[in-house]
């Protein structure tokens, strides 16, 4: 890469190598062209204007790449499914989701983008739940002009990994509501969990296969579990009875129907009670009494994995230690905040 001075009707195709300034008396002063832009044949009257009969320019080598050409190249190499990609802007690309889903980072592989001379990639944290629209990522190369190999390195880094950046689409499912305990089934109150967790199940786009009621007994519990099972259902919410009191049977009745348990309690608050287990390879979650009062709590951080097809294991519950406090803001901004970000990692 070179730097010389060339007349202006000679530097149609060049780079400018420093910013020419415009002043408009009593209304702008500012950049009429930005380092780095790119001068076509309609730029060349008005840099006669703006009194430049000569430009700074780079004189690009072969193996030298643009900035806003490496900015495009980054974005088309990370982009996977679920995503597009716009730009550049300022020699910057950003990636944005296609679908509603589960954003998903290979964070060896971003980091691994981010150890090479000249890049840099910022994204949104993984296991972010996104919408249409939302921006995952923002890429771009620190100087004006990079070298080849540096664009080419990150190209192979993400084809090696595949998908570096990706929104997984929410799966619909059939989904079994159980609540627990006398008070509801006996009709001494109205039920107010059922509401609550029908509407969580219905913002994934999928469907109450049923809303039963249980008695605070446990075979009963365990016999309508099995019923759902029988019927259809994809995954099982019981609310209530999920604490250790002697009379609070859910727990014991989640056992009683074959289910494995994977984890009975979660570090995170609110949800501490929470309880996930399987029959098969159908989630049976035991959704403990703050899921009705709390508008987030550790169901919404197991939820969208779930509708994305994932297993949970032990581990990814105790993932959600680190974030895993709720700081009960006046208004709520989740996923926008900390909660949950240990589940990122």
């Amino acid at each position: 890469m070179r730097k010389q001075a060339i007349k202006v009707e000679e530097a149609v195709g060049k780079v400018l190598s420093h910013d020419i300034t415009k002043i408009v008396a009593g209304e702008f002063k500012g950049p009429a062209y930005k380092k780095g832009h790119v001068i076509t044949s309609q730029d060349v009257q008005e840099l006669l204007k703006l009194g430049k009969d000569h430009v700074y320019v780079l004189e690009l080598d072969e193996s030298d790449v643009h900035e806003d050409e490496a900015g495009v190249r980054l974005g088309k190499a990370v982009a996977g499914n679920g995503t597009e990609w716009k730009g550049p802007k300022e020699s910057r690309v950003n990636i944005f989701s296609s679908v509603p889903g589960l954003l998903k980072i290979n964070i060896d592989a971003l980091e691994e983008i981010n150890e090479l001379p000249n890049v840099v990639m910022a994204t949104l944290p993984n296991n972010t739940v996104v919408k249409p629209g939302d921006m995952l990522a923002g890429t771009k190369v620190i100087p004006l002009v990079v070298d080849e190999t540096d664009i080419s390195a990150a190209e192979n880094i993400a084809q090696e990994a595949g998908d570096i950046i990706k929104v997984v689409p929410f799966i619909q499912k059939k989904v079994g509501i159980i609540v627990t305990g006398n008070e509801v089934y006996k009709g001494r109150i109205k039920d107010t969990f059922g509401p609550v967790l029908s509407k969580k199940i219905n913002s994934y786009q999928s469907e109450v296969l049923e809303l039963a009621y249980c008695p605070d007994d446990a075979e009963v519990i365990s016999t309508q579990i099995s019923n759902m099972v029988e019927k259809g259902a994809e995954m099982i919410l019981l609310s209530g009875g999920m604490s250790v009191d002697p009379d609070d049977t859910t727990p014991k009745g989640i056992v009683l129907s074959g289910a494995e348990i994977i984890k009975y309690g979660a570090p995170a608050l609110p949800g501490a009670m929470f309880l996930i287990a399987y029959i098969n390879d159908i989630p049976i979650l035991g959704v403990p009494a703050c899921g009705m009062y709390f508008k987030t709590t550790v169901l919404d951080l197991v939820l969208p994995r779930i509708f994305v097809g994932e297993k949970i294991s032990r581990k990814d519950i105790i993932k959600m230690a680190h974030g895993g406090l709720c700081q009960n803001c006046a208004q709520c901004s989740y996923p926008n905040c900390t909660f949950g970000m240990g589940g990122s990692l």
